[in-house]
């Protein structure tokens, strides 16, 4: 099959799936089936290992360190229920190629959503732009990697079907209802999409992915005596249909009404620096924003990040060992490969206290003189690449939940945070606590609203002064890390741990002990 114009493949595919997204008669996209990958852009668009080398070659033609491909195709939908009526419906096709030639650490790039050889040497020749000397010669042939396989599909797998979407979203509205009186407004939405990919390099690497992913969520308003409160909570990621049990819809529905619920006998705690206790999972959000970001190598590459001259230093306890992995099995930040064609893998950034390594693409792995991390990551074919965190985490520790609780003495437990700010180069940090507990002589007590915690990053891993053994990870899809205008789906964990002091914001001054 020869290359085809986007816009034919999408009027052809559109024909077979995008009317079938309205109701009554929503079928959902059924035309990307799930073969293992190896043949799908050969087979859809006739993108072969030839002219492959050929757009590698004009990307390399006025020189260069290396270049590489990357194909994307992207089928996505969306449906979406308020107070019990579909209020939503859409779907998206995303289709191209990103181009990229690399010199040191500049970068040339061009991208079409036309799959013709006339546009694509075009998007080569913009790469290529990039350099003024004689060409680079690439690989005389593709090998592909081994990787693993993270996100499991059922043979014949081509996307959740957005008619399978709606009793599950039926089902999250009445059970949401259904849990109190006091709530009074149900919203849910169920998200899916499946991408494909395949990259080539000019070093001779191939490497091709089918990636589902997606995410269920409701959000509630409860209201008491005139007094309105809200909630949201949602699970997902890459996963196929089979994620979506009773069990799941249960939890999702009955944390998001709860959690309303909850903010009822909520109170504000006192302001001041104090102990703060993070709970398991959702918390590991705050090590993702205020220390993976900071390891990342670009910020420490261009000496931004206060990591920059830590490697083989102490930034934390002994007992501190942090995580950023790929293998992790469907979640959200899990890649059989990342975006430069490197498998995924498991990499320890922070081992018993000690940074042991930065999070690397392409680029920085060859300024550093190491091997890259399989962080290199893009937001889709339209961006290039850049170190991304994938699932994020610190091991649990030694100690019960109970003497972690204890040893804070006096301060707060923070169970979920939102609406967070950080300052990557200095560390500097705000979250918002949208549910915690108050720590009153060692014991959880009250639950608390409308609290900031502030810090530093780099600080608040050296303050940790404690872990439980109750690590547990994320099982979120709807939340993408930001990063120069990119967004990415990860997942981050962590275990109960204590921060010796951290500055809550409350009602009124009143200092806790450390």
């Amino acid at each position: 099959m020869k290359p085809i114009p986007r816009r034919t493949f999408i009027r052809g595919t559109a024909l077979a799936g995008g009317a079938l997204l309205f109701l009554p008669g929503i079928q959902g996209c059924r035309f990307m089936d799930g073969k293992p990958s190896g043949n799908y852009f050969l087979g859809e668009f006739g993108i072969d290992e030839t002219l492959c080398s050929k757009l590698l070659a004009k990307a390399l033609s006025r020189g260069g360190d290396f270049a590489d491909l990357y194909f994307e195709y992207t089928v996505s939908n969306y449906l979406g229920l308020e107070d019990g009526k579909v209020n939503q419906s859409y779907g998206d096709i995303s289709l191209g190629v990103g181009i990229r030639t690399v010199m040191g650490d500049q970068i040339g790039y061009g991208y079409t959503q036309d799959l013709t050889l006339e546009s694509m040497m075009s998007a080569a020749a913009t790469a290529a732009s990039l350099c003024d000397m004689t060409a680079t010669q690439t690989a005389a042939s593709f090998s592909r990697p081994q990787s693993g396989n993270y996100y499991p599909l059922p043979d014949g797998f081509d996307g959740i079907p957005a008619q399978s979407k709606l009793p599950v979203l039926q089902q999250i509205n009445e059970k949401c209802f259904s849990y109190s009186p006091e709530i009074i407004k149900v919203t849910g939405g169920f998200q899916s999409n499946l991408r494909r990919i395949l990259i080539a390099t000019s070093d001779g690497i191939m490497a091709e992915d089918i990636i589902p992913g997606g995410f269920l969520y409701s959000s509630v308003i409860a209201e008491r005596d005139g007094r309105r409160e809200r909630s949201f909570y949602n699970l997902g990621g890459p996963r196929d249909f089979s994620f979506y049990t009773e069990d799941v819809i249960n939890e999702i529905a009955s944390k998001s009404a709860s959690n309303a619920i909850k903010l009822f006998d909520a109170i504000r705690p006192p302001a001041g620096e104090m102990p703060v206790v993070l709970g398991p999972g959702i918390t590991g959000i705050l090590l993702h924003e205020a220390i993976g970001h900071g390891m990342e190598a670009d910020f420490n590459r261009k000496n931004t990040s206060t990591y920059s001259t830590m490697i083989g230093k102490k930034v934390a306890e002994p007992f501190v060992t942090i995580i950023d992995d790929a293998t992790n099995m469907n979640l959200a930040g899990s890649l059989n490969v990342d975006d430069e064609g490197t498998p995924g893998k498991k990499t320890v950034l922070v081992e018993n206290g000690i940074l042991t390594s930065y999070i690397h693409d392409r680029i920085s792995a060859k300024h550093y003189g190491v091997e890259p991390t399989g962080n290199g990551r893009r937001q889709d074919f339209m961006n290039y690449p850049m170190p991304r965190m994938r699932n994020t985490y610190m091991l649990g520790g030694d100690a019960t939940i109970e003497d972690v609780i204890k040893a804070a003495g006096n301060g707060i437990y923070v169970e979920d945070v939102s609406n967070g700010q950080v300052k990557i180069g200095e560390g500097d940090f705000a979250f918002y606590v949208s549910q915690g507990r108050l720590i009153e002589n060692g014991k959880l007590t009250a639950p608390i609203k409308d609290v900031n915690i502030m810090g530093n990053g780099p600080k608040m891993l050296a303050n940790i002064t404690m872990a439980a053994n109750d690590l547990e990870m994320s099982r979120g899809g709807a939340g993408q890390c930001g990063k120069n205008g990119q967004g990415v789906p990860v997942s981050f964990g962590l275990p109960t741990c204590l921060v010796k002091s951290l500055t809550v914001g409350g009602t009124e001054q009143k200092g806790g002990r450390s």
